[in-house]
This record gives C-alpha cells, structure tokens and sequence, in this order.
C-alpha cells in the first residue's frame, strides 16, 4: 500500500509540470529519497506509466492518457473524434487537436495534419498549461470562478508572450465569456503567430470530456470555422452521450 500511495504521489507531482521533470525535483516535491523515487519511476516506466526523455527527466506516459480517454466508459473518445478531425482538417486546411485535462495542463493525445508544408505542429503527449489555450480557458471556466482563482494560485499565470492573460480579472472574464459563447479563441497567448479557435466535448455525464480545436498561423486563422467547430463539438459530444437542454 505505501509503494501504491508513493507511486501516485509521484504522478501527481509530475502531472504538475508541462515539461518533464528531474528526478531531484520529483524527490523533493514527494519528500522520497532519490534513491526510493527512482526504483519506483523505473517500474513505473516498465509499466508505460511514466516515459523518460533524453535529458532523463520524466513525464507521464501514453498508458495514463489511454485510460484517461476511457474514464467516463468504454468509448475510445480519439477513435470517435478521427473521422470528425479529418472532416475539419480537409475543410479548414489546418491542424486540428483533441486534448484532455490533466491537472493544470491540457495534453494532446490526437491530432489531424494538413497535407501543407507550413502548418502547426503538435506532439502527442505535449503539454500546454490551461490559460494559454482557448480549450484550457474553456476548462477553466467549465470550473468555475473559484477554481479559476485556485489555478491562478498555484501556477501564477506565468506568461508565454505578450498576449497571455497573465491577470486574474482578465482571465476570469475570458473563460466566463468563452464558454458563455460555446467557443474560445487563442490569439497568440501560447506562441507568437500561432491562433487557436477550441470547443468542448462533453460526456454523458455533462462532464468536460476533452477539447476539439483548430491551430493555424494567426494570418490564416478564420472565425468562419467556428460554426463548423461549434457543431463538430456538439455532434462529438452526443455520441458520448451528452444531451444539452431541450435536446
């Protein structure tokens, strides 16, 4: 029982960062010693838990984001999405993304790329923090406002370029209005000349089950998607099972 809590201490605490993490750091946020953290990274890495990368720093594996798609029941929610970011990638002629929610970050585990040379590119199993990107900021305010304010106290909004929203009241109004709306924008918050239109995918729950968005460089952006994104969303989440009000 102690390896279990131990070995999910240190999950938790790599899940915390959005770039992998040194084992010194990982010792230090569980309290374990090196040498205890590292024969239980190991096994987990055995496992596919855990990944490790070049610079041996860690991060979590493909296994956790397999079953964090399966969460909420049986339903592949990548295998459902592909055809439907295909559709969207052959009609917009950009990259379109499925990312889940895990801790303060949101985690790509699909995507769909254009036949084009200059396109954006996303690694699956990449990490971005939530206020950076319009699905995050849609997850946060699926949230609500306190949950708002105990991300921004933990992470304290750190900047990534000049348009991230790096104030509280301002990221508080972007989400409110962002899921108000049904749809939010990225408008270079996470990378300069990069855009991002995102919507949610909702579960039979009503619970956010993942994100569906489209990344282009910013001049190519079009707010014209955002109905066909808007649909795609809804048409995603009710095969999941969701059914909004009225429906």
């Amino acid at each position: 029982m102690q390896v279990i809590d131990r070995a999910a201490a240190l999950l938790d605490a790599i899940a915390r960062y959005p770039e992998p993490v040194s084992l010194k750091i990982l010792a230090a946020e569980t309290g374990l010693n090196v040498s205890t953290a590292h024969r239980i990274l190991a096994s987990l890495i055995q496992n596919q838990f855990v990944e490790k990368d070049a610079a041996s720093h860690y991060r979590l594996g493909r296994r956790l984001l397999q079953l964090g798609v399966r969460l909420h029941g049986n339903i592949d929610v990548r295998a459902l999405a592909r055809p439907v970011m295909e559709s969207l990638r052959d009609r917009f002629g950009e990259t379109i993304n499925l990312t889940i929610r895990e801790g303060d970050s949101v985690v790509y585990i699909e995507k769909a790329t254009p036949n084009r040379m200059i396109h954006v590119q996303q690694l699956i199993g990449s990490r971005a923090p939530l206020h950076v990107t319009a699905v995050g900021k849609l997850m946060l305010g699926a949230s609500g406002e306190d949950a708002i304010r105990a991300y921004a106290q933990r992470t304290n909004l750190p900047a990534y370029t000049r348009n991230t929203l790096t104030a509280l009241p301002d990221l508080i109004a972007a989400c409110r209005e962002s899921l108000a709306r049904g749809y939010a924008l990225d408008d270079e918050e996470a990378e300069i000349d990069v855009g991002c239109i995102g919507v949610l995918i909702r579960d039979g729950t009503g619970n956010v089950s993942a994100g569906l968005s489209v990344s282009a460089p910013i001049v190519r952006r079009r707010l014209e998607w955002i109905e066909a994104l808007i649909e795609a969303g809804r048409s995603l989440s009710a095969q999941l099972g969701y059914r909004a009000d009225g429906e």
